[in-house]
């Protein structure tokens, strides 16, 4: 029996162009004479699609499209069969009245095969918001010549059953378990799985252990490409029934591969790719597609001189060219000579365009008017934060009038603690390193600037002769520069601790006593869960933030703005 893996890069709603796609792969997986073609967990919706499933004009489009997509593909291919993920409507009076399934297109019709039992609920997961769990595991028999299959089917969240996993313990339901009883000979598992950091390990480990416990082959099929705040990395594999991996997709990239299930491949050789090029290539896949699928061609950043600037046009140089990259460096009368020369060094290795816009006439006309209109002279905090949002006016200015997606450069660091300007530099489309830390743009930038990244340097198109951040860029000391003489440390402790502490809140969830047995003061500790606290405001304001770990600042953390603990 010939299986086509499928990882598809899907567009959320579009469910025209999804079926297309699987039309496209169809066409694929019949000039390889292929029995069965799987596809990703909704491949037809793309996920998530949040509350586009309560639209009841598109559930009933999808309808149509499953009876048109399954008559082409009888007529073009004959005997092919394909599984598509759906969102399948249940007609009951209780809600939600959706099933999260699969369903199995040959001989010109469709019928469900799976549905999925367990709905997570965890992170930036809701599915208990639209679907309705199944209660029984799903085996289908497949006759390819003379032989019989017994295929086990799960989706997603249904494969993560084991002890232990990533903290969260383990689900009432087991649907791995429920399998023992049925004798299969082939566990496949379709999924729409976000990239987090450490999660190729986890889904390893989960996949191997199941294998085992079934004695089984397994086929994991992952969605691939960014979907908003979400990237899905793909990395779909084959695992044999001794639990060791025997076929690996690609990362971050559409992939397809024909496999006989009577073939023996030999084992897969892990590549010692570090985390942190995962974590640029995640990044890079997070622009590109957020730019392609919400029609934008060019990318737009202010840039300072410092190392979240430089960095965010790194990312967005690969993503989407250096032709389709516009930066802006706005000094005022504190910006540094040196930021202006790093600036101006940076833009002429990525090779963008640069405009520079001086805002030291705009800030005194500024002045000015508070003084003659209150009587109020602006200074401090209030000072800096009128340079932020003259900057950031111009920056949606340029951005509103060349159509450009404007990118916000802040990290994760100043975002937890609100050393951030709403209607400044928060301003943008998209938040491209708000998950993070302070610490990890620098390893980050460290990565890009040193030998081990010149083979993915190579293959964005980036400048492989240089170090493409620069020495002036990383190793200067961080500053906002909206002061004199001006230095993050003058308001915050040093980043090395600071983003310590912020990890124990914020993804540990550690509490006073715990953070202090770590090492750190009750009055560090307390100083910054008040940073935190007050900063929630702006953080609600924000633009969507690329989720790199498994708590990021946007759409999975759900704190209260007015709260008191």
């Amino acid at each position: 029996m010939k299986f086509f893996l499928a990882q598809l890069n899907p567009i959320v709603g579009d469910l025209d162009g999804n079926a297309k796609k699987i039309l496209y792969v169809a066409n694929k997986a019949h000039l390889n004479s292929a029995d069965m073609v799987l596809t990703p967990e909704l491949s037809l919706w793309g996920y998530p699609a949040k509350d586009l499933l309560l639209k009841k004009n598109l559930i009933e489009r999808q309808y149509t499209i499953l009876d048109q997509l399954s008559k082409s593909i009888n007529k073009k291919y004959g005997d092919l069969s394909i599984t598509v993920g759906i969102a399948e409507k249940i007609d009951d009076s209780f809600f939600p009245n959706l099933y999260n399934s699969v369903v199995l297109i040959e001989s010109g019709h469709w019928k469900t095969i799976a549905r999925k039992i367990i709905l997570p609920t965890y992170e930036v997961f809701d599915e208990k918001r639209y679907f309705r769990s199944e209660e029984k595991v799903s085996v289908i028999s497949k006759k390819i010549k003379d032989k019989t299959y017994k295929i086990g089917l799960t989706i997603c969240e249904d494969l993560w059953v084991n002890e232990n996993i990533d903290g969260r313990g383990i689900h009432e339901k087991n649907p791995i378990s429920q399998l023992k009883s049925k004798k299969i000979d082939l566990l496949l598992n379709l999924s729409a799985s976000p990239y987090t950091f450490k999660k190729f390990k986890l889904r390893n480990k989960i996949s191997s252990f199941a294998a085992q416990y079934l004695n089984v082959p397994l086929v994991y099929i992952n969605q691939v490409g960014a979907n908003d705040d979400l990237i899905f990395d793909g990395n779909s594999f084959i695992i044999n029934k001794n639990g060791s991996k025997i076929k690996q997709l690609k990362s971050f990239s559409e992939d397809t591969f024909i496999w006989n299930i009577n073939e023996n491949l030999n084992l897969v050789t892990e590549k010692k790719s570090s985390d942190i090029s995962s974590v640029f290539d995640a990044l890079v896949l997070g622009v590109k597609d957020y730019a392609k699928k919400c029609g934008f061609r060019s990318a737009l950043i202010g840039l300072s001189g410092g190392i979240d600037s430089a960095l965010v046009s790194v990312i967005a140089t690969a993503a989407l060219g250096h032709e389709n990259i516009f930066c802006v460096s706005m000094p005022s009368k504190w910006s540094s000579n040196h930021s202006k020369i790093d600036a101006k060094d940076l833009v002429e290795r990525l090779n963008v365009n640069l405009n520079t816009i001086s805002i030291e006439n705009i800030m005194s006309s500024f002045e000015d008017s508070f003084l003659e209109s209150f009587n109020f002279k602006v200074e401090g905090v209030t000072n800096q934060n009128i340079q932020s949002r003259i900057r950031g006016t111009l920056l949606m200015a340029l951005a509103n009038q060349e159509k450009h997606l404007l990118l916000a450069t802040g990290n994760k660091s100043e975002l937890a603690v609100g050393y951030c300007t709403l209607y400044g530099d928060m301003n943008g489309g998209l938040s491209v390193i708000g998950d993070l830390y302070k610490t990890n743009v620098f390893k980050l930038c460290n990565w890009l600037d040193s030998e081990d990244s010149l083979e993915r340097r190579k293959a964005y198109k980036l400048d492989t002769k240089v170090k493409i951040i620069g020495d002036q860029i990383r190793k200067k000391a961080p500053s906002a520069e909206l002061g004199p003489n001006q230095l993050d440390t003058d308001s915050l402790p040093p980043y090395s601790l600071l983003d310590k502490i912020l990890k124990g809140i914020i993804e540990e969830k550690k509490d006073l006593q715990l953070l202090e047995q770590d090492g750190h003061t009750k009055k560090q500790i307390l100083k910054i869960i008040t940073l935190i606290k007050k900063a929630e405001f702006k953080r609600k304001q924000a633009p969507p933030i690329l989720k790199l770990s498994s708590q990021s600042l946007g759409s999975d953390w759900r704190v209260p703005i007015a709260i008191s603990y």
